[in-house]
């Protein structure tokens, strides 16, 4: 496909070599300055400031655990453009990582380092006492508990796809992404072989500025782990010795992987609980195929009611893209998510990031009006940018649609159904399901795997495929049906084991029986009464499931047809549930599980949809 000639310029603007020559141009740099926290350890800081700037300015700091001393990707890019806005741009490693001291922390201690560097900033003689923290993934999620600490100097923030940031709020308690519905996630066992380092080098405490800069030029203090098969090691039983297999110290990893959804450790750390309060004007980014897009929504709605002051309840904005984790800067034309094409998804995430900050931090109410839709939504399937007030938008209608069969919903080509009618007396479905044989995942919405998933819009017809995913699908639409908002699953189930899982899927079928995934949940049987109540399963009784929301938007198109899996497994996004109902991190051995959908007027399994009129 041809390259636009605008397409072309805009590579070229951006290109590696001319931000870099931008930056030499508009900014006078400072690295590798030691900031000190209150303990006494001091945090590696790169402070750009614009050339030739006049009077006390305001700030952007991106606060960071990755290795951006030598400023590259969406680092480079902003800082360029916010000292070519006159603004001072701060990158700041957290402790623990490259030229920062201290023992590393997931999230970097936000609530006190965080802290401290806002009130840092604040002193200097070129600060306008206005800092706005910006930043993407790991780069957003410490900014959230800070934002429940109302810094006096924290006037704006940019959090985008920062869902690990979060610990329960709302419906969700997933324990900063690393379990959604008490099942853990793979990605953060590959993310953290990349990221946690105890045994890492470091520069002498007394080594002066200029020499600490001169070094950052040339030795990033990176180390350089074996390549691991991740493909082969993510099957690895027991999964509490995945890394120390590889020969990995005890770190993060062995504190974390031991704790339920519910463990108080989980309130220790940075991650952000719905008992801090919130302080801070945000302009939220999320995506619709990002690991954490059901938090972040429940976090937005929960910032508008719990705001410290009204201004800060009122000034809560959201853009959801069609696209996976951090990746707003591929919208444009002719966007394609995985393998579907999503038209034209053009936003100016620039344009809105600095017009945000202008009016925060520089006073300019005309550059990010008040009028501005709270919500902006990217419409799947329909293809549309769309606005609301409010998440999901306030004329939504919840409709239900019941699971239904003749007994053998499983795979393809069964007779599982959804239907608007509810069932009479109905047969179960019923499918094995084996943790050494599980459901594969292909796409959705995950992230920074290691490529163990490639997350966005795939085919689900190979999944579909198999006899142990039960496959329930809806008459061809006569007329298009937005679905945007929380979707709902209730389902009755039994079991031969005394625990297991239950994973959903929800898949826009179109004409061509194409079956591509919208969202996904599961849901660890124990934890059916609540994260702090696990109990076990009693054989053949038949128990309420009710798995996290699905957060989407999708217009389900004429002639679509609406799908929805039932299983036990979606491997390697989630660890295998074992089926012992012991403690399944540290076992090697499990069990073949004969699980039960039931759906009849007695025991009436079903999802809930909210449907846009």
């Amino acid at each position: 496909m041809a390259v636009s000639p605008a397409a072309a310029q805009d590579s070229a603007k951006y290109s590696t070599e001319a931000l870099e020559q931008g930056i030499a141009e508009h900014a006078v740099s400072r690295l590798a300055v030691m900031v000190p926290m209150r303990d006494g350890v001091r945090l590696s800081t790169n402070i750009f400031t614009p050339r030739n700037a006049r009077g006390p300015l305001p700030t952007i700091l991106w606060k960071t655990p990755y290795n951006e001393h030598k400023l590259r990707g969406s680092t480079l890019r902003y800082a360029y453009e916010a000292v070519k806005r006159g603004y001072v741009f701060i990158v700041q490693n957290e402790r623990g990582r490259y030229f920062s001291e201290g023992q590393y922390e997931i999230l970097g201690l936000p609530q006190t380092d965080g802290y401290d560097t806002l009130s840092w900033i604040a002193q200097q003689n070129w600060s306008n006492g206005k800092v706005g923290t910006l930043g993407c993934s790991s780069s957003a999620e410490w900014q959230l508990a800070l934002a429940g600490m109302n810094h006096p100097a924290h006037a704006a923030m940019v959090p985008m796809s920062a869902g690990a940031g979060i610990g329960k709020v709302g419906r969700f308690q997933e324990q900063g992404n690393w379990y959604t519905g008490g099942v853990p996630r793979n990605l953060f066992f590959v993310w953290l072989y990349g990221v946690d380092n105890p045994l890492r080098a470091q520069l002498p405490h007394d080594l002066d500025e200029k020499t600490r800069a001169r070094v950052a030029q040339y030795n990033d203090l990176n180390a350089s782990k074996p390549k691991v098969d991740w493909n082969r090691q993510i099957k690895h039983l027991p999964v509490d010795r995945m890394l120390s297999s590889l020969g990995e110290p005890p770190a993060t990893f062995e504190q974390f992987i031991h704790r339920t959804p519910a463990d108080r450790g989980w309130w220790q750390g940075g991650l952000y609980h719905e008992d801090m309060g919130w302080g801070v004007p945000a302009l939220w980014f999320n995506t619709w195929y990002d690991v954490s897009i059901g938090p972040n929504l429940e976090l937005f709605n929960h910032a508008r009611k719990v705001g410290n002051t009204a201004e800060v309840r009122d000034n809560q904005y959201t853009i959801i893209a069609p696209v996976v984790h951090c990746a707003y800067q591929r919208l444009g034309p002719d966007t394609v998510v995985g393998e579907r094409p999503m038209g034209d998804t053009s936003f100016d995430v620039d344009g809105a990031v600095f017009g945000w900050f202008d009016r925060w931090l520089k006073g300019n109410t005309e550059a990010f009006p008040a009028s501005t839709p709270k919500v902006r939504y990217y419409a799947m399937g329909e293809n549309k940018w769309k606005a609301s007030a409010s998440w999901p938008p306030a004329s939504v209608k919840m409709q239900r649609l019941y699971l239904r069969s003749d007994g053998r919903a499983n795979s393809l080509w069964g007779n599982g159904r959804l239907d608007a009618a509810a069932p009479g007396k109905e047969p179960v479905d019923r499918f094995r399901y084996d943790p050494l044989n599980p459901v594969p995942t292909v796409g959705g919405g995950d992230c920074c795997n290691g490529g163990i998933v490639v997350p966005g819009a795939f085919d689900q017809r190979s999944v579909e495929a198999r006899d142990d995913v039960l496959v329930y699908t809806s008459e061809p639409l006569e007329k298009a049906m937005e679905v945007s908002g929380f979707i709902d699953t209730v389902l009755k189930v039994s079991s031969s084991a005394r625990d297991t899982d239950f994973a959903v899927k929800i898949v826009d079928v179109a004409p061509d029986g194409t079956a591509w995934i919208i969202g996904d949940t599961i849901l660890r049987a124990r934890y059916r009464d609540g994260f702090d109540k696990p109990v076990m399963m009693a054989p053949d009784k038949v128990y309420t499931l009710k798995p996290t929301p699905i957060a989407t938007s999708i217009t389900f198109g004429v002639g679509h047809r609406i799908r929805v899996e039932v299983t036990s497994s979606n491997f390697p996004k989630f660890v295998r549930n074992l089926n012992t109902g012991g403690p399944n991190e540290s076992e090697s051995k499990g069990q073949v599980a004969d699980n039960v959908i039931h759906h009849d007027q007695e025991n009436l399994s079903y999802i809930d949809l909210p449907v846009v009129p």
